[in-house]
């Protein structure tokens, strides 16, 4: 299966996404619409992917000027598939790939914040355990978006607030931003 790159300077390319039920792809519809309401969050921003899958979501904002992006992806298959598409792209210089749980990769991490949070775990396994430790890699002010079934419960913490939720079909978009101190 192949993905299209909506917007920017890989706009229109094609990307591999792996074969199986192990990812989920988010669809087009719903990348243009997250995208659209990032606007310009996403240039110069640090980004980090989380539960990254085919690495869509961080090669879309690369592709519209996003300074640099770390993908998270404990899958074999699927990470091949992310460093494949980076290859691919010639973007190597912009992004860092780790294979790796994230539950264990955001215990470890001790390098810079980010401006964008991607985060789009297994439908089936939302760990909001991990999902909370995440929104403590974020600048204040910064945004991260989880994508979630349905409207369920949305993990929390404090100083972290829900700036807006949208759902498409069965996919909801939760925004949270970290307050400035």
């Amino acid at each position: 299966m192949n993905l299209r790159i909506i917007s920017g300077e890989f706009g229109g390319r094609t990307i591999a996404a792996p074969d199986g039920s192990k990812t989920h792809p988010m669809s087009e519809r719903i990348r243009n619409a997250l995208f659209n309401i990032l606007g310009d969050k996403v240039r110069d921003a640090q980004v980090l992917d989380a539960f990254a899958g085919t690495g869509a979501l961080g090669i879309e904002a690369v592709s519209r000027g996003a300074k640099h992006a770390t993908f998270i992806e404990r899958d074999g298959k699927a990470h091949k598939t992310i460093v494949a598409n980076i290859t691919t792209l010639g973007i190597e210089d912009k992004v860092k790939v780790v294979k790796a749980p994230v539950a264990s990769w955001v215990t470890t991490y001790d390098g810079e914040l980010f401006d964008v949070i991607f985060v789009d775990p297994p439908y089936h396994d939302m760990q909001f355990s991990t999902v909370t430790k995440l929104m403590g890699l974020l600048k204040p002010g910064a945004l991260m978006v989880l994508s979630q079934p349905g409207r369920d419960e949305c993990p929390t913490k404090p100083g972290v607030v829900v700036v807006d939720n949208r759902s498409y079909g069965d996919a909801t978009l939760v925004f949270f931003r970290l307050e400035d101190a």
